[in-house]
């Protein structure tokens, strides 16, 4: 059984990379049309922080921002993205307080875990591979983490058990709080996916079989 396909599955038991998240989820439009950067410098992360705080406050603990999203405005700053036309985000941008912990959504161990200096970068990251009789090998990609928490290459985790946390802005390449989840197929893997957050309009078309959507893997 292929992605994303498993969550049908009774054999398959998709667990929280979040635990108690309360209220619903605050959604935060980062895309062309957006008004959120009208009032705030795109690179001032922390003002953009202090924002989405009082927006969340006494609503909800937790916000998402969206899978295939076009995010030019966001990116216009990074000169290969420009370049390379690559504005359309291929994770879910999964919006928690710093330092909460994330958890594995299915038994996995780690194929790749380290640290991605600069400012718009992934900072602190982790790969975890998950495998089962069950279904298909793929991937899920963790971004902007504690670099003092990341979990080793090859540790195992169990699903449920946590293996890294969320990070500061001085660690995850000066973001707001968030990880990026990603899901890479194996094909994606190989096509160099591990270090393409974005990708181009003339790729959408291919990018179920490389980065299909990780909401099936996001559960609450």
């Amino acid at each position: 059984m292929k992605y994303p396909y498993i969550t049908y599955s009774p054999k398959v038991e998709i667990r929280p990379v979040f635990k108690n998240l309360t209220g619903d989820p605050l959604e935060v439009d980062m895309s062309v049309q957006s008004t959120l950067f009208d009032t705030i410098d795109v690179r001032d992360q922390k003002g953009f922080q202090k924002c989405l705080d009082d927006m969340m406050r006494g609503r909800t603990t937790w916000g998402v921002s969206s899978y295939l999203e076009n995010r030019e405005i966001v990116l216009s700053q990074c000169p290969q993205m420009v370049e390379e036309k690559r504005f359309y985000h291929l994770g879910l941008d999964i919006i928690v307080p710093l330092a909460t912990p994330l958890h594995a959504p299915l038994d996995a161990r780690v194929r790749e875990s380290g640290y991605e200096a600069g400012e718009g970068n992934y900072g602190g990251h982790v790969l975890l591979m998950h495998e089962s009789p069950d279904f298909e090998t793929f991937y899920s990609f963790y971004g902007h983490l504690n670099r003092g928490s990341l979990p080793v290459v090859g540790e195992k985790f169990r699903a449920g058990e946590s293996f890294a946390h969320i990070g500061d802005f001085h660690e995850n390449g000066n973001w707001f709080y968030h990880t990026h989840l990603q899901v890479i197929t194996q094909k994606g893997l190989d096509q160099g996916y591990l270090s393409k957050g974005y990708c181009a309009a003339i790729d959408l078309a291919q990018m179920d079989s490389l980065c299909p959507s990780p909401l099936s893997l996001f559960k609450i």
